[in-house]
């Protein structure tokens, strides 16, 4: 009997318009849009690689010493590749900075990256509709028009009373309303991601490898969960008002309260919390600690006997801007001279220069450290506290939930666009201790480029992976796990709802 419930309810479901409509919706959007993004990824890949062909041949072309690799206008930078899977939920992908400058003398965060030239704005705006938003508006809204009618249907139509005169429980026919709607939703899902994937396999630039191919289940597997959710909010609203009219207009308002208007109000309550006062006490302390660098940075120069005697402390200087995470710059500029050469009779000052750098250079590393002791709290209590608040507030939101977990299953959240950032800072350090090693900071190479040219090549390279399937199944996991608890909870509701209603 319980089969025969099951194929009835897929009949009656496969043969009416709203399916037809909702495979030809779903595909239409998804196919389009997947065209539009797979264009914009290969458009940002292309940016990628041109900056980073870039970058490499400024850093070859324009910085002669160490000092101006590390301080100059051209120096060292590494950059965020694009996602691939921001096809499928952009998150934070394109929203923050894709290149950052490696220093010794800061330490890099999302505070210091930047974005590549903007490209047409139109087109940004086209992109910025993700698959995962669709499924977000669109599956919310099919599963609700697929259940709407369900129970209240049966009660208008008497069908109920005539189904419940044969041997069969009532947790039964619920069951099986379920399942016969649950498959035909997951029709157009299932055929517009596999045309999905189809045209990203055919795409020459975008590489998937095992991980990705398991994130992209993931994010099915949250799809499918938050398409059960809202079916049977559809499905408790069915059943407690009797009635297809009265049930419609209340689904309609539902869907548009948690799929609109509340995650959009969690968004904004969150992006205009005060947050200067932080920010302007970081800022103060930052730069109390760089003119204490300043201060000591003269007092050697004073102390040297020929640097003082010659003047030399005209032309150490250095200058402290208005932002906390910009630098305090220091070289030594020559009289008649610049950094590319030094004329013979500076030549008895550079063991002098050298050690000033052999004591300047690692100092600068102490203050950097220093300083970003002050900047990391400063940087957890405007950026990550936030999200983090908005995260916790979007988890009343199915949408939010569901936002919220397929980008942690795509890596576009907080935590996979921090792990590029770690990477720049294990690589600032690797660097660090390079120069340590090789007495850098007291090389001629550091502050002068008349001898030996550079070889670029010997310093470490940065390498940057995503997270791997593990890290990024556990970000996810907890948001699965409460929509898994709502779809539970809700079901029991739907049934202890339906076996005391009188037919």
């Amino acid at each position: 009997m319980f089969l025969t419930l099951v194929r009835r309810e897929l009949l009656d479901n496969l043969m009416t318009f709203r399916f037809a409509a909702a495979v030809v919706i779903m595909l239409l959007l998804v196919v389009a849009n997947t065209v539009v993004l797979i264009e914009d990824y290969e458009q940002r890949l292309a940016d990628y690689n041109a900056a980073v062909k870039t970058h490499r041949q400024e850093l070859r072309q324009e910085s002669s010493t160490y000092s101006e690799a590390m301080l100059g206008p051209w120096g060292m930078h590494v950059d965020r590749p694009p996602n691939p899977l921001s096809i499928f939920n952009t998150g934070l992908d394109k929203r923050l900075g894709n290149k950052i400058r490696v220093s010794h003398s800061f330490t890099p965060t999302i505070w210091d990256a930047k974005k590549y030239a903007a490209d047409n704005p139109l087109f940004n705006i086209l992109t910025s509709i993700d698959i995962v938003l669709i499924f977000q508006g669109i599956l919310s809204l099919l599963a609700l028009i697929f259940a709407y009618d369900a129970i209240a249907g049966e009660y208008e139509h008497g069908t109920l009373r005539l189904v419940l005169t044969h041997p069969v429980g009532r947790g039964a026919i619920l069951f099986a309303k379920y399942i016969g709607a649950m498959v035909c939703l997951f029709v157009p899902l299932l055929m517009s991601l596999l045309l999905m994937l189809i045209l990203l396999t055919t795409s020459a630039m975008i590489s998937l490898n095992t991980d990705d191919f398991l994130r992209i289940g993931g994010i099915v597997l949250m799809s499918v969960v938050y398409l059960s959710l809202f079916y049977l909010i559809g499905m408790l609203i069915s059943a407690i008002t009797r009635r297809t009219s009265t049930a419609l207009i209340l689904s309609m308002f539902v869907w548009a309260f948690l799929v609109l208007v509340y995650p959009n109000l969690v968004l904004t309550a969150v992006d205009t919390a005060p947050r200067m006062d932080t920010e302007s006490a970081a800022y103060h302390q930052v730069k109390r600690i760089w003119e204490e660098l300043e201060r000591e940075s003269r007092q050697f120069v004073r102390n040297d006997p020929v640097l003082s005697a010659e003047g030399w402390g005209n032309y150490i200087y250095g200058t402290i801007s208005d932002v906390p995470s910009r630098l305090v710059f220091h070289s030594i500029r020559y009289a008649s001279s610049d950094l590319e050469t030094i004329d013979a009779k500076f030549e008895p000052y550079v063991p002098h220069i050298q050690n000033y750098f052999r004591f300047f250079g690692p100092l600068m590393v102490n203050t950097a450290e220093r300083t970003w002791l002050i900047r990391k709290p400063a940087f957890e209590n405007i950026y990550v506290e936030p999200a983090n608040r908005g995260r916790i507030l979007l988890k009343f939101s199915p949408a939010g939930l569901y936002d919220s977990a397929t980008e942690a299953w795509a890596g576009t959240d907080l935590n996979g666009i921090q792990d590029f950032f770690t990477a720049a800072q294990r690589y600032r350090q690797a660097i660090i201790n390079y120069f340590h090693d090789e007495k850098i900071f007291a090389s001629r190479q550091w502050f002068s480029a008349d001898q030996d040219a550079i070889d670029w090549d010997t310093l470490p390279q940065f390498s940057f992976q995503r997270s791997d399937i593990g890290i990024t199944a556990k970000r996810a996991v907890s948001d699965l796990f409460l929509l898994l608890t709502m779809n539970i909870l809700l079901f029991i509701a739907i049934f202890l709802v339906f076996i005391k209603s009188e037919v």
